[in-house]
């Protein structure tokens, strides 16, 4: 039986009981009592909660009904109950108005207190069954977010951003960070800042996966670090690119943005607009770690025997090689310098060439080699320079730059 059931049955019984309670001190003869005898009590039953308290209440009625009434009241009530020819004083009591117990509000709630909550063994029907809807369980613990996305709208709106939860999850307490934070009170305005800033729509997933962090981060103090940039005289699409470049640079304090413009300033000895160069080309100088830099400086002083001058006309054609390896470094200086006997202003002219493949450079310089043609000096016939050399691709360098076929080319790494 259904819950409601049970509950409209057992309101029934209340009140078949309660009718009971009210004619049964009549039918024993209680009731011709004169009603100045017997108090309020006696003639307004109160239900209470539960069967057996029910029945209790009829024998305290007819207790109460029989120490009330005073015996020569009592014994005239038997002598007329007894004769025929009182019938008709009965029936005319009778005819009063039946006084019906008062279920008010508190007592109706006792009862239905009472009535024990259904079990889970109970059967119920088909169309019962079907309204039940279970809700998913939230993970007390996991390692990956993907168990809390379809628990929190937070996660399923960056979902739909594109921002990746797997990479996400790899970064220190990203996780926790973000199932803390709700989308419209926390989430929503810092999007709406990013896209003022200049990042497009189709790179705020990739920048959120990157740089899950921004999302904690203070409105007001990130309107104060790209208010900085712009008193330095970056321009709204320089500031985008660096941003989109660099997804960090916006964690950073102003005094740390500023100490490290002025690193750059001074230990190179650039000027403010080619010091401003140097960090759009690559932002991640502004935000990465200051050593290695300090320690590539030192190495293309100390080691590698460049000029102070020649340092700054490296540094701002490839910015790269301030956060290059040390070891990769030197090992393509060593080759181009001392096996190839490149100088060091011809380096300086073509510093692009520290950023390719050591391997690269040594296989299509012996192939020049072997064919002979390998002339790295402009004042010479068949010059060839080292743009050329690392830059195009293999079909180009070996038709245009080392007058041979592909196959050749091929044919001649097999021997190395």
């Amino acid at each position: 039986m259904a819950v409601w059931a049970r509950h409209a049955a057992r309101w029934g019984c209340l009140l078949s009981t309660a009718r009971a309670a009210a004619e049964l001190p009549r039918r024993l003869g209680v009731a011709a009592c004169p009603a100045r005898a017997c108090p309020e009590p006696a003639r307004r039953a109160v239900l209470p909660a539960g069967r057996e308290a029910a029945l209790c209440g009829l024998q305290g009625h007819r207790r109460l009904s029989a120490r009330t009434c005073s015996p020569p009241d009592c014994a005239k009530d038997a002598a007329f109950s007894a004769p025929e020819s009182n019938l008709p004083s009965v029936q005319q009591e009778q005819a009063k108005p039946e006084i019906l117990p008062d279920l008010n509000a508190k007592i109706l709630d006792e009862d239905w207190d009472d009535i024990p909550p259904s079990s889970a063994l109970e059967v119920i029907s088909e169309e019962e069954a079907v309204q039940i809807i279970a809700e998913p369980l939230l993970p007390i613990q996991s390692s990956t977010l993907r168990d809390y996305v379809d628990h929190s709208e937070t996660l399923t709106k960056l979902v739909h951003l594109g921002v990746d939860l797997s990479q996400v999850e790899k970064r220190q307490k990203a996780g926790q960070l973000l199932l803390t934070l709700d989308f419209e009170k926390d989430v929503k305005k810092i999007l709406l800042f990013l896209k003022d800033v200049g990042v497009e729509d189709n790179q705020l997933g990739p920048f959120l996966t990157k740089n899950p962090y921004i999302l904690g981060e203070d409105l007001e103090a990130l309107e104060t670090r790209v208010a900085y940039l712009k008193s330095k005289k970056f321009g709204k699409s320089e500031i985008a690119q660096m941003v989109s470049r660099a997804p960090y640079l916006l964690l950073f304090s102003v005094e740390r943005l500023d100490n490290r413009l002025g690193f750059f300033k001074n230990e190179l000895g650039l000027s403010v607009k080619k010091t401003k160069d140097l960090v759009i080309r690559l932002p991640r100088l502004l935000t990465g770690k200051i050593e290695p830099v300090k320690e590539n400086l030192q190495v293309c002083q100390i080691e590698l025997g460049f000029q102070r001058n020649e340092i700054q006309q490296i540094v701002c054609k490839t910015p790269k090689i301030l956060t290059a390896s040390k070891k990769r470094l030197k090992q393509t200086f060593d080759y181009l310098h001392n096996i190839m006997g490149i100088p060091h202003h011809m380096l300086t002219r073509f510093p692009q060439v520290f950023n390719s493949k050591l391997l690269r450079i040594r296989e299509r310089h012996m192939f020049l080699v072997f064919l002979g043609r390998a002339q790295y000096d402009p004042a010479q016939p068949s010059y060839i320079s080292l743009d050329q050399l690392v830059s195009l691709p293999d079909e180009v360098f070996c038709t245009e730059i080392a007058k041979a076929s592909m196959q050749d080319f091929e044919n001649f790494l097999k021997t190395l």
